[in-house]
């Protein structure tokens, strides 16, 4: 197991220049970081081919790796060459992962806001064709593509293995995002242990959860059933994470573990709390 932190989590101070990306790599590496998960907010990678070598040689020259890339897209775009623009573009995405040296690649698949299984199904061929010309594409870098447990359509566990299913390719797996799932209602115990075996990258993100008839207010956000979320800092959250820790290291998962901090509290401090956590726990499961 490797541990370290998605750039997400750093990226208040990314967007307000209290840091740039490379400093993150230097704050992560000084955290005791093994690796940066490169998410790209706050800054841009697009036809920028000198960050991404300075990216590269900031990681090496504070030893630590480079893990997994994480962007955006949506194949259910409406209009004409819609589809095949969004490929196209999440193609170019792939570039930029090769170019940064890495093996695994999370790409998002599709937003709706009818989130029904009804119409889940109507479009799985749809988002598996584009992840498979994805993924094929990928293949000649050696790099892994998957989908996260996210953006509520595509986000309960059984939805995520019906379209790594469908998709029938063994460069294409799952990010698992161990709370994310709770966005969906569902427990995050059980979710992990569904999906653990299909996965090639692990996020450990945190949440408060509150019923839906007790309204915490601002900074809580409602679930696909109306439930409450709020994120916390790793380990102070109501996720079992012990339990949730303990079931991915009896699987035999041995990849890279990325924290995201998305709480209230200041995201060097929230990120640096959840490391040390999830390092302490680790070790006592």
């Amino acid at each position: 197991m490797k541990l370290g932190l998605s750039s997400y989590s750093l990226s208040r101070a990314i967007g307000s220049n209290e840091m740039t990306i490379l400093d993150a790599i230097q704050w992560i590496a000084d955290q005791g970081g093994q690796h940066m998960e490169v998410v790209p907010i706050g800054f841009d990678l697009t036809n920028n081919h000198e960050l991404i070598e300075a990216i590269r040689h900031k990681a090496s020259d504070a030893g630590i790796e480079l893990s997994n890339y994480a962007i955006g897209a949506d194949f259910l775009k409406a209009g004409d060459g819609a589809f095949e623009q969004e490929i196209e573009r999440v193609k170019r995405e792939v570039d930029i992962a090769h170019s940064l040296g890495l093996k695994l690649m999370r790409h998002d698949v599709a937003m709706s806001s009818d989130i029904s299984i009804k119409h889940f199904n109507e479009e799985l061929e749809r988002m598996a064709s584009a992840c498979r010309q994805i993924a094929d594409y990928a293949s000649q870098f050696g790099i892994t593509t998957s989908v996260e447990n996210h953006g509520y359509f595509v986000q309960a566990s059984d939805r995520v293995q019906a379209l790594i299913h469908a998709v029938n390719r063994p460069n294409f797996k799952t990010t698992i995002d161990v709370g994310n799932f709770m966005c969906a209602d569902e427990d995050s115990v059980s979710a992990v242990k569904n999906n653990i075996a299909y996965a090639s990258m692990v996020h450990i993100k945190d949440f408060y959860l509150r019923p839906s008839d007790q309204n915490p207010g601002e900074g809580y956000f409602k679930t696909a059933s109306g439930n409450y979320l709020r994120g916390a800092i790793v380990g102070h959250g109501d996720i079992n994470m012990r339990e949730v820790l303990r079931v991915i290291k009896q699987s035999g998962y041995d990849g890279y573990l990325s924290i995201e901090f998305e709480g209230m509290e200041d995201c060097k401090l929230g990120s640096k709390i959840g490391m040390d956590n999830v390092q302490r726990l680790w070790s006592e499961v």
